[in-house]
């Protein structure tokens, strides 16, 4: 059997004017054929699942595994039409020189929007369902963020998504379809899959599924996987940051020949997170508050979690509004990163021990506050380099945020990272790479939401969600939606909800 392997992986946020052009994916992940089993097959990714999954059944079945293309790029906005078009041109080329293929499993984000197809995902998996034809199946995996859209359940067989926030569970779902296209290919299973939409919005904030909201729900979904017939079941939390018309939750349900079952029981969760919708309603807490109250428990690390500048959303990752509650309260010690490959370049050019006045952040766009005046000393300067060896939200091991400096303001116990490239904040080997020990601070900054936590809490012990301005703000009234379906609770009442 020949198994191909493809990735397109990209989260894109409509609410940014800069696009997303190829160059961004050259500076992440575009490989092509064998490289990609050598960067990716020992990761937390799901492609390293893939291979872990197929690697089990290889001998026995004799299985020759193809890696075909793996395309990612870090969260930002929307992909230009001319990336688009190559991805594609490049999925199909590529795929065309594999053939005949037996299977193919396929590692989508499910929240990609290019300038000119909204839903990027569906389109490409249509394209490649049109180059090798319906016989041969397609599985795979999706982000728990995707926001789910018929093109993309009509393109494959079977659909696996993320089951928890943060994503620690990747290489798993991976192995998981990995045994779902080997079975479908053995002869044992016939994927059937249906999809629900419900009509609501996740907001971010409550998108962590281990919090006592989400256990209903994730209960019911594994009494379903129970049932001898089911070989699969996902829940989609969706990205609120795509202005797209199928923006929003959705269900999925995967049985062995039994379409219908697999549409009651996609319903079934559907309705499940229809009751439960008020619990997905933002909880929001004001910047001057979570500064406050952070400062005033002495007896506690806090990480404060700055919603308004996910990097991992999309954000400018440059937003200067907390820091600068935190630097006017004179909190902390406090550690803090941003985006700024100018002062990089200052503190490089000052050097080690040089002190300077500098205009921190706010650079990008006008959403994420202004620039902050600082005079700081620079403490150190290093590549930016770093690696993760454990599990952590987005399974990357390897991580290059390029030179980057430290410096401590003057005049308050405030210690910046700066960064010549956005950084996700999944790994505190971000810190202790650049000779920063995360447990010497009181209050350190994160710029997300969720994925932090999986590092972050092995240093803090209190997390504060604030509610901060941005093009990631966890207040969605906040952000003109054009695109977005009508009705959508919480936007709209809506009662009962349309099946």
């Amino acid at each position: 059997m020949r198994i191909g392997i493809i990735a397109l992986l990209h989260e894109s946020n409509t609410f940014i004017s800069r696009t997303t052009s190829i160059e961004r994916f050259h500076e992440d992940l575009f490989l092509i054929g064998e490289p990609i089993a050598t960067k990716l097959s020992a990761s937390h990714h799901e492609i390293g699942g893939f291979f872990i999954g197929l690697e089990k059944y290889r001998k026995n079945l004799g299985l020759e595994v193809i890696p075909i293309v793996a395309f990612r790029a870090t969260p930002s906005g929307a992909i230009t039409t001319e990336a688009m078009n190559e991805m594609v041109a490049t999925i199909l080329q590529e795929t065309d020189k594999q053939l005949p293929l037996d299977g193919i499993l396929v590692a989508i984000h499910g929240a990609a929007v290019s300038e000119s197809h909204p839903d990027a995902d569906g389109y490409w998996l249509t394209q490649l369902r049109q180059k090798v034809g319906e016989t041969i199946p397609i599985v795979g995996t999706l982000d728990a963020h995707a926001n789910l859209t018929p093109a993309m359940v009509s393109a494959c067989n079977a659909l696996v998504a993320y089951r928890t926030n943060p994503h620690l569970d990747q290489r798993e779902r991976g192995e998981e379809a990995a045994r779902i296209l080997l079975a479908t290919l053995r002869g044992e299973v016939r994927p059937t899959m249906a999809a629900a939409f419900p009509p609501l919005v996740v907001n971010i904030e409550r998108q962590g599924t281990s919090e006592p909201h989400w256990q209903p729900i994730y209960g019911l979904a594994n009494h379903q996987l129970a049932q001898p017939s089911v070989l699969s079941n996902s829940i989609l939390l969706g990205f609120p940051y795509s202005d797209v018309p199928e923006m929003g939750s959705a269900t999925i349900v995967v049985t062995d020949n039994n379409i219908g079952l697999a549409e009651q029981l996609a319903q079934q969760l559907a309705d499940a997170l229809w009751e439960n919708r008020n619990s997905f309603i933002g909880v929001l807490t004001d910047i001057e508050i979570a500064v406050e109250k952070s400062s005033e428990d002495t007896a506690h690390r806090y990480c404060l979690l700055d919603m308004g500048d996910n990097v991992g959303g999309g954000s400018a990752a440059d937003g200067t509004c907390l820091l600068e509650s935190i630097y006017r309260h004179k909190a902390g010690p406090a550690f803090a990163c941003l985006y700024d490959p100018s002062a990089v370049q200052q503190c490089y050019a000052a050097g080690a021990t040089a002190r300077l006045q500098l205009s921190l952040g706010g650079h990008t766009d006008q959403q994420h506050g202004a620039p902050l005046q600082l005079e700081v000393r620079v403490m150190s300067l290093h590549e930016g380099r770093f690696a993760e060896p454990n599990p952590r939200h987005g399974g990357i091991m390897e991580f290059d945020q390029g030179p980057t400096a430290i410096i401590q303001a003057i005049d308050a116990p405030l210690t910046i990272m700066l960064t010549s490239k956005r950084m996700v904040p999944f790994s505190l080997q971000q810190l202790i790479s650049c000779g920063v020990d995360p447990s010497s601070f009181h209050l350190l900054v994160a710029k997300g939401v969720h994925a932090p936590l999986a590092a972050y809490r092995e240093v803090c012990d209190r997390f504060i969600r604030v509610n901060t301005p941005g093009s990631t703000c966890a207040d969605l009234n906040q952000l003109i939606f054009h695109h977005r379906r009508k009705p959508l609770f919480p936007f709209e009442s809506v009662d009962p909800p349309p099946k």
